[in-house]
C-alpha cells in the first residue's frame, strides 16, 4: 500500500503504516543498531543515539552529511533531520507485534520527491523482509511510477 500524501499549512507530510509480527524491540533494533540498519540503508549509521543525537549518511564521495536527532524515546521515537525535511519513525506494540509508522514532513515537493518516497517505501519493504527471514528485494523502478503519479497529481 502506498503511503498517505496530505497537504499541510507548512507542506506535505508523507506517512507510511507498516504492521509487523515481531516485537516493537526487533523493529527498534533494525532502526538503531548499525549493523541490522546497514542491511536495509547502507549509507546510514547512528553515531550518538539519543535527543540531540547524531545520525550521519555516507555521501559514498568521501563525505557525510550529519543529521540532529530531533525527537527519541527509547523503543519507540525516532525523529531525525531529512535534509531540510524531517523523518519520524514512531512505534507502538499491537496485540501481535508492532505497528511502525513513518512520516516524513516534506518542505517543498521538488524533482527528487517521488525518488525519496519511493525509497522510503523499498526500505520498509525490506525491514519486513528481513525480520521476516525473507530475501530483500529492490522494487524501486515500480514504487518510483507510482509516486511520480502522486506528487505530479499534486501540481
Amino acid at each position: 500500500m502506498l503511503a498517505k500524501v496530505e497537504q499541510t499549512d507548512d507542506g506535505l507530510k508523507v506517512t507510511f503504516e507498516r504492521y509487523h509480527r515481531h516485537s516493537c524491540e526487533q523493529v527498534w533494533s533494525y532502526l538503531t543498531e548499525n549493523d541490522k540498519l546497514q542491511q536495509w540503508f547502507a549509507e546510514l549509521s547512528v553515531e550518538d543515539l539519543r535527543k540531540g543525537g547524531l545520525i550521519k549518511f555516507d555521501m559514498q564521495d568521501g563525505t557525510f552529511e550529519e543529521m540532529e536527532i530531533f525527537d527519541y524515546e527509547r523503543g519507540r521515537v525516532l525523529e531525525f533531520a531529512w535534509g531540510e525535511d524531517q523523518v519520524r519513525f514512531e512505534l507502538t506494540s499491537i496485540e501481535d507485534g508492532c505497528r511502525l509508522m513513518l512520516t516524513e514532513t516534506l518542505s517543498a515537493v521538488t524533482a527528487h520527491t517521488p525518488k525519496d518516497i519511493a525509497g522510503w517505501h523499498v526500505c520498509l519493504d525490506a525491514i519486513e523482509a528481513l525480520l521476516d527471514g525473507r530475501q530483500v528485494e529492490n522494487e524501486w523502478e515500480p514504487r518510483f511510477a507510482e509516486y511520480s503519479k502522486v506528487f505530479e497529481s499534486l501540481r
